[in-house]
């Protein structure tokens, strides 16, 4: 066997990293030449945060599956709660850097708080009475709190930091765009076209942590079993918690018994090699969030030596100059602001659904990945490296299209894109739905009640590795027309003194969203599979169409 079949995870990487080596360099060429200076700087400051982020995302809820033997429903409550949390708490953050002008140390302040979470989860702790879980004593859920608080950690600092760097990033494009207007109207329309595409490279920086991330934990995982004369299986996790928890594990057991165990390893007994492949298996996972303490670490380093290109809001506002309004001025303002305000509540209203819809790439697509797809070959925590994979491919093609619609006279508005990017996610669901039909698929628990013989019986058989590179493409390229235009929509509709709280919003909205995760587990585990991808696609058709029903009003309010 060569080291490339025996070693097919790193093998999937390197051939992930020669493909996007090229559009990185388009990138990075793209924002130095026609784009704010520090632009580059503030987009790797966040691909360090984000890599480390990534790297704990893509397994969150396979994790606390396999460690603490939840079901699907309660790692995924555990999970769409942390995920609100997030956004909750990036609009506290935007409130604090609004109020005390001092956007930079406060974004400091989150990569510090974030890396003390990681440090935290890098602790493998480990329930040793009377098993791993059978006990479910104070040890147990001890540990579980303390997991609980280590994610805490990491929201708040998310809160501090993510929406921060991103009103840094508009303000960056509002001073580039007021140095543009002493050049004349020409030069400030130019100026005004780069936003959309600034925040897409934007974009694209935290989508290049996010294609390496999701490889990090597995190849830990993979590496420390190996040590242990153990090998990967995505089904073992659970059944050697039926073991621990009284029940024998069936045929099921047995059948993928023999293929973990390597030789060298000294079986005793089911109980045994169960809580050790539970200790051993999840360990490797621990491992690897000592790598996001380190990409805090670099990410701080980068912000730290680099802040000074950023805008210095607390010194602007020393200089600013007191000025007298009119009664008339002054309701014409307040006017313009309601508007605003309504357009930008609108769009957040479009934006909980699709939150609702795409995140599920962390919950029951995940889930689909190690249930329905063979994983003999890729860790079904990889796949979500598709998703920022075709994020960095696809951003300069989308960008191109958008650039020439210009040209041509036929721009599309940020609104009409959005609307349009709820349709192409719906085709995600729309093609999930299918399969799942046509392979006649029962519910993910009736699925994996199943040995070879019952699966043969029933004419059922995992799907392969291709069904997720077609949802992937669809959800991706919907991200493309929602995610960096929303932001770019967000610094365009909000009022100046607002932009932080405006920018929590947006990331407000997704938190909204988030904490309806857990319904795609529990639909996914109740029903047929076809009725969980079918009620996600009628979500987004839903709206898709209500959002058409808006453009033209979102469109005059942004003009």
């Amino acid at each position: 066997m060569s080291f490339f079949q025996e070693h097919r995870t790193v093998t999937f990487l390197i051939g992930i990293l020669i493909v996007i080596i090229p559009f990185l360099v388009y990138y990075v060429r793209e924002a130095m030449r026609n784009h704010p200076k520090g632009l580059i700087a503030a987009a790797l400051s966040n691909m360090g945060e984000r890599f480390g982020y990534y790297i704990m995302n893509a397994v969150l809820a396979l994790f606390l599956v396999s460690k603490f033997g939840l079901s699907d429903a309660h790692a995924g409550a555990i999970y769409s709660v942390f995920y609100c949390g997030i956004y909750v708490l990036s609009l506290v953050g935007g409130i604090i850097a609004d109020r005390t002008q001092n956007y930079n140390k406060t974004i400091q302040a989150g990569l510090i708080t974030m890396a003390l979470g990681y440090v935290a989860l890098a602790i493998p702790l480990f329930s040793k009475q009377g098993g791993f879980i059978v006990d479910a004593g104070a040890g147990w859920w001890a540990i579980l709190i303390f997991t609980c608080v280590a994610l805490f950690c990491i929201a708040f600092g998310n809160g501090l930091f993510k929406g921060n760097l991103q009103a840094i990033v508009g303000k960056m494009y509002d001073e580039f765009e007021a140095e543009a207007a002493k050049k004349g109207p020409e030069a400030l329309k130019e100026a005004r076209e780069k936003r959309d595409s600034g925040f897409q490279i934007f974009y694209v920086f935290i989508n290049i942590g996010g294609v390496i991330a999701p490889f990090v934990a597995p190849l830990l995982r993979e590496w420390w079993l190996k040590v242990h004369h153990l090998v990967y299986n995505a089904d073992m996790p659970a059944l050697c918690h039926q073991i621990l928890q009284g029940g024998d594990g069936g045929t099921k057991f047995t059948e993928t018994l023999d293929k973990v165990m390597l030789p060298g390893y000294q079986f005793v007994d089911n109980f045994t090699f169960a809580s050790n492949y539970i200790d051993v298996f999840n360990s490797g996972i621990h491992f690897s969030f000592i790598a996001s303490v380190i990409a805090m670490a670099v990410s701080l380093t980068i912000f730290l030596s680099t802040k000074k290109k950023f805008p210095q809001p607390l010194k602007k506002e020393k200089k600013a100059t007191v000025v007298e309004y009119t009664v008339e001025e002054k309701h014409a303002m307040a006017k313009e602001i309601k508007q605003r305000m309504a357009a930008l509540f609108a769009v957040l209203g479009i934006a909980v659904f699709f939150w609702f819809s795409f995140h599920q790439n962390g919950q029951s697509l995940s889930f689909f990945a190690r249930d329905f797809v063979n994983s003999d070959a890729v860790a079904p925590e990889i796949w979500q490296s598709l998703n920022p994979f075709f994020v960095i491919i696809l951003t300069p093609i989308v960008m191109i299209i958008f650039a020439s619609l210009v040209k041509k006279g036929k721009e599309i508005s940020t609104p009409r894109k959005i609307a349009i990017g709820m349709g192409i996610a719906a085709c995600a669901y729309l093609f999930l739905m299918a399969l799942s039909a046509v392979c006649n698929y029962p519910s993910a628990e009736t699925f994996r009640g199943m040995d070879q013989a019952a699966m043969g019986a029933a004419g059922l058989a995992k799907s392969g590795w291709w069904v997720l590179l077609v949802t992937y493409f669809f959800l991706t390229v919907a991200e493309l027309f929602i995610s960096p235009l929303g932001l770019s929509f967000v610094s365009k509709v909000a009022p100046r003194h607002m932009v932080g709280l405006c920018q929590g919003l947006w990331l407000g909205a997704t938190a909204v969203g988030n904490i309806f995760l857990w319904i795609g587990p529990v639909m996914y585990n109740a029903w047929p599979i076809k009725y969980c991808w079918l009620v996600f696609a009628v979500v987004c058709l839903i709206s898709m169409g209500v959002m058409l029903g808006m453009v033209k009003w979102l469109e005059r309010v942004t003009q």
